[in-house]
């Protein structure tokens, strides 16, 4: 185990970044045309959904006087049920027209001035969106809606441009963000681990951002084709290829290991490390808290009609209920309906140096410590893969594993030890 580091120390030095100046003006300044699309898309959904909470409270209170309601499940007849259809049908009305209009619109707005101190808040604003309900938008086609992509400092991966750079080596690290975050975030208080490892390793660093509402094995799927299309198109030989992943990351890493392998591709045979910082590898509680918020609201006929509000939440959160990393685990099951761990097991990949890296808010380890506090967001036995049952045990090597002690989950982007412990690992021997 690495020794505890001061809480909150940076790993300030020749490979920390700086943060880029915030710009004078208001965020407005940074609004699209395809951003009110989305927004006014999105309060169309509001206003409709919460037509429908009010229609089935409605339902509810007349269902307890026993008299009958709609073809559906809370669904109101007769007059009362037409009213709340005639709001539903005038709010998708007036949203036809506002995507319509503002469609032709947006070929006369330049785009947004890229990677600016306020462009990284309306980023930060659209991970967390697409973390709470970016399924939701991707089967709406929102424009909203984040793509999966690499990126190098806010900006599409350009790799003409990195050739042409000389900032190209054989040696790949591949950095990915965790749940409602994206790649600007692996910069946090001044130091980005990228960075980091490029001025210690040589390596060369690419930032995945991608759509963390979607399902771990979706996400998983598409990093390993696009993880592929990388190696492929590198502008050198690829000699070696590295994955650093914070929290859900983890997850999305480890799946897209298994389907890669499973599928046949190549660029597991380059992969030599596979290093997950706080990843919830059998899940996070505050899910199950989110779970038990969807049972109670369920308990009684009153307050069923809002359990739809509880049931907002991505696929990506329910996914870090127990850790899912494959389609099967929850397939063909209601992911909003209690029921048991059903994992399949999936191991480490093999031939790969699986490190983890786990953080607790505890000045030292304690069996209190272990099972219930973590870092706030993930208990230690989840972040070092130990289960109860010994099928799920990931079977991370001691020596590669490392806890900081009196650390929380984000402070694992920016500490000093947990940088060097990167180093470490990471250095060939």
């Amino acid at each position: 185990m690495s020794p505890s580091p001061r809480r909150g120390a940076n790993a300030a030095g020749p490979g920390a970044r700086r943060p880029a100046e915030p710009s004078t003006p208001g965020p407005l300044r940074q609004l699209r045309v395809s951003d009110l699309r989305g927004v006014a898309r999105l309060a169309t959904q509001a206003t409709t959904g919460i037509s429908r909470v009010a229609e089935g409270v409605h339902q509810s209170v007349l269902g307890t006087l026993g008299l009958p309601g709609g073809a559906q499940p809370g669904q109101a007849r007769g007059l009362t049920g037409l009213v709340y259809q005639s709001i539903r049908g005038v709010t998708w009305l007036v949203d036809a027209g506002l995507q319509a209009g503002l469609a032709r619109l947006e070929p006369f707005f330049e785009p947004a001035v890229p990677h600016t101190g306020v462009q990284w808040e309306r980023e930060a604003v659209l991970a967390a969106l697409n973390g709470v309900m970016g399924d939701r938008l991707q089967r709406d086609g929102n424009p909203l809606c984040t793509r999966m992509g690499f990126h190098r400092e806010g900006l599409p991966l350009d790799l003409p441009a990195l050739a042409a750079s000389g900032a190209v080596t054989g040696k790949v690290l591949v950095l990915v963000h965790g749940l409602c975050m994206n790649d600007l975030q692996w910069l946090h208080q001044g130091h980005d681990h990228g960075a980091y490892l490029a001025q210690a390793l040589g390596c060369t660093p690419v930032y995945l951002r991608y759509n963390t509402g979607l399902h771990t094995c979706a996400n998983g799927a598409e990093l390993a084709a696009q993880l592929e299309s990388l190696v492929r198109d590198w502008p050198v030989p690829v000699t070696e290829v590295a994955v650093l992943a914070h929290s859900m990351g983890g997850l999305v890493a480890r799946s897209a290991c298994h389907q890669a392998v499973a599928q046949g591709l190549g660029w597991p045979a380059l992969l030599r490390h596979l290093v997950c910082l706080g990843t919830p590898h059998h899940g996070a509680p505050l899910e199950k808290a989110g779970h038990w918020v969807d049972i109670l609201l369920g308990s009684t006929p009153y307050s069923r009609p809002f359990a739809r509000l509880a049931q907002l939440r991505s696929a990506g959160i329910t996914d870090l209920r127990h850790g899912h990393v494959l389609e099967s685990d929850g397939q063909g099951r209601d992911r909003f309906h209690r029921q048991p761990d059903r994992r399949v097991p999936v191991p480490l990949p093999e031939g790969v140096a699986c490190h983890a890296i786990a953080a607790t808010l505890a000045a030292r380890r304690s069996p209190v410590a272990e099972r219930l506090v973590g870092d706030g967001l993930v208990p230690l036995h989840s972040a070092l893969g130990i289960h109860d049952d010994a099928r799920w045990t990931l079977g991370f090597a001691k020596d590669r594993q490392a806890v900081f002690h009196r650390m929380g989950h984000l402070a694992l982007l920016g500490d000093a030890g947990v940088a060097r412990q990167l180093e470490q690992w990471l250095r060939p021997a």
